[in-house]
């Protein structure tokens, strides 16, 4: 009799780890349940650490969008909810947010910030069929070869390829400072260096790591006598390049990227360079949408937003018109079942927001299609 009930045990121990080895979804497999009351949209971002800043203004962007929907009424009478981790911008802790926004209910997601943690967060993301679309994550693998992902921002080779084009139409002599540890920064260059192959004009390049991000003077004086300065990297790092620019009387202008926003805490009057940067957000706008947005923010936080802050109002928003188009009634839908509803919905053709930053449009590749902006610092 033990032998018996030895073998059924056994036989049922077998077809349980078949079961849960079989091909049915990884959300069940992971003990997903959602009994949600509201809408819940995730996401991840460095809300401490060097690059807080950014994360800090996607959340608050996309806490008030998700104020304002709740305001009007949400979606056919169901409210929506943010839940935001913060990832200190590593892969680790982004990947480790995501498990537990999504056995938590997460239905939707704002991704994550930076690069390197958006491809980890995407990366679980597209095992589980779950919608991401990211405020500000613009490397070019963040959503290659994953039909879920999307973002709000410029990929990176766009940017690298737009700074190449202005820069030699108004500049002869051209230097660049990127990140070689850094695929922001990297990938930005690459472009950057590409078109610059086309077009046929030669520059000088100087590089640092994240070993050494601290004291940009020998890549200063490498670079004194150049008219511009092409800066393919964050803002902290780009307030110390500034300073080492006044420092070595250094008169070259300094043409960034959208990492750029945020540089206004890294400098002072004594920085005398003109800076420019690439953006689809110009806070002092005339759209209405844009105007309509900096008010509101400001009421909120007694502050102006910057380009993270409306990329994270615009991700939410997103989301939230791509489900009104489709009419999604049911709060306890699943992840799954809501991505498949809205990568169908914003990448056909009659579908376009009108945001924060400009008018956008999707295609199946995740990209967004806007017009760009060059914006000067005031200082």
């Amino acid at each position: 009799m033990k032998k018996i009930l030895a073998v059924v045990l056994c036989g049922l121990m077998v077809f349980t780890a078949l079961a849960g080895c079989g091909g049915g979804n990884k959300a069940a497999d992971n003990g997903y349940t959602a009994n949600n009351t509201e809408f819940i949209i995730g996401g991840t971002g460095p809300l401490t650490g060097d690059t807080s800043s950014y994360g800090i203004s996607v959340l608050n962007g996309a806490q008030l969008a998700i104020k304002e929907i709740n305001a009007n009424g949400g979606l056919n009478g169901i409210k929506f909810k943010l839940e935001f981790k913060d990832d200190k911008s590593t892969a680790a802790d982004a990947a480790t947010g995501y498990d537990t926004l999504f056995e938590g209910g997460m239905q939707a997601s704002i991704g994550a910030v930076t690069s390197g943690s958006c491809d980890s967060f995407n990366s679980k993301a597209v095992e589980d069929n779950l919608f991401s679309i990211t405020p500000s994550a613009s490397a070019a693998n963040v959503i290659e070869n994953r039909d879920n992902a999307f973002r709000i921002c410029f990929g990176d080779p766009d940017q690298g390829v737009l700074a190449a084009k202005e820069l030699t139409s108004n500049y002869k002599n051209i230097g660049a400072i990127y990140d070689t540890s850094d695929p922001y920064s990297s990938g930005i260059y690459k472009a950057f260096e590409e078109e610059m192959k086309k077009l046929n004009v030669e520059f000088k390049t100087q590089t640092f790591d994240a070993e050494n991000k601290k004291d940009f003077s020998t890549q200063v004086e490498a670079l004194k006598d150049c008219d511009v300065i092409f800066l393919p990297i964050y803002y902290t790092e780009a307030g110390f390049i500034a300073k080492n620019a006044t420092a070595k009387e250094c008169n070259a202008v300094l043409f960034g990227c959208d990492g750029f926003d945020g540089i206004a805490d890294q400098i002072d009057s004594s920085v005398k360079n003109e800076i420019k940067y690439i953006t689809p957000f110009d806070v002092n706008s005339e759209s209405e949408a844009t105007k309509k947005f900096v008010d509101a923010y400001k009421a909120e936080y007694n502050a102006a937003p910057d380009q993270f802050a409306a990329d994270g109002y615009d991700a939410v928003m997103t989301i939230f018109e791509g489900m009104k188009k489709a009419d999604v009634k049911d709060v306890k839908i699943s992840a799954s079942d809501l991505c498949d509803i809205l990568t169908s919905t914003i990448t056909a053709s009659d579908f376009k927001l009108v945001g924060a930053t400009g008018e956008m449009t999707w295609d199946k590749s995740g990209a967004c299609e806007k017009v760009p902006q060059i914006v000067e610092f005031k200082k």
